[in-house]
């Protein structure tokens, strides 16, 4: 599929969905705490949702049976919420979450402690919060899709971490998964070059460990090889003349 340049009326409409999608985690990380389950998480989007009239875009994708994916501690990412995973103190907890509105897609993802966590889990997550900011920083017209990459790759291995290469970041527009493929590794310079109007999610998952993850029996939850840490920051971004607007952020 090729690249869909967005118009700025289009843009505005996307930034109409992430505002929604960025309300959704905000509501979600107040209500995070231990004793609470994922599946309680679930519950509370999906009531959200309902109320902004918005549909889900995880619910039913590719069979996917919730409206979150909630991932927790070693769980990279694509964990799906369940009554039997029940937050504890010191847990870190990866909530990704989706939502359309008027045909249009917003998408983004952050890490939250639950209660008070050790410090090097806090460090993960800021590194890779940090390792974002740099990737959106790099979304200017003119750059390279390798020059995001390098950004978010180069930041997070300097602070001794590493970046999974199984999940890429994407395109976004009037479908959650878009051309181009983008990814959080690369090579400064090298890629397809940034047009203005080009949309896309950008979301660094960043490991304690090694970058190595396995896929578990259900076919979506995916882990840790060596059972590291891992965090997850998703922001959908337009690329304009002005600079990267940061759709998903209020």
């Amino acid at each position: 599929m090729a690249i869909q340049l967005k118009s700025p009326a289009e843009i505005a409409k996307l930034r109409a969905v992430n505002l929604i999608v960025a309300d959704v985690l905000d509501a979600l990380e107040a209500a995070a705490r231990p004793g609470l389950s994922t599946w309680d998480l679930n519950e509370i989007a999906a009531q959200r949702l309902k109320h902004h009239k918005a549909d889900s875009a995880f619910l039913g994708y590719h069979g996917y049976p919730a409206v979150l994916c909630t991932s927790v501690n070693e769980v990279v990412v694509h964990g799906i919420p369940r009554k039997d995973v029940v937050l504890k103190e010191g847990d870190i907890l990866s909530i990704d979450f989706g939502a359309f509105k008027d045909g249009w897609c917003g998408d983004s993802a952050r890490t939250i402690p639950i209660g008070t966590v050790k410090p090097e889990a806090t460090a993960l997550m800021n590194a890779t919060r940090e390792a974002l900011e740099r990737g959106i920083a790099a979304c200017v017209p003119g750059n390279r899709l390798g020059d995001i990459g390098h950004a978010v790759q180069s930041y997070a291995e300097s602070n001794g971490y590493s970046v999974v290469r199984q999940f890429v970041g994407h395109g976004i527009g009037r479908a959650m998964h878009e051309e181009p493929h983008v990814p959080n590794y690369g090579d400064a310079g090298k890629g397809r070059r940034l047009s203005a109007g080009l949309v896309v999610a950008i979301e660094p998952m960043v490991n304690a460990g090694g970058p190595d993850v396995v896929v578990k029996e259900d076919g979506w939850t995916a882990i840790t090889r060596d059972g590291s840490l891992s965090a997850h920051f998703e922001h959908s971004v337009a690329i304009t003349d002005a600079g990267p607007v940061v759709l998903s952020r209020i």
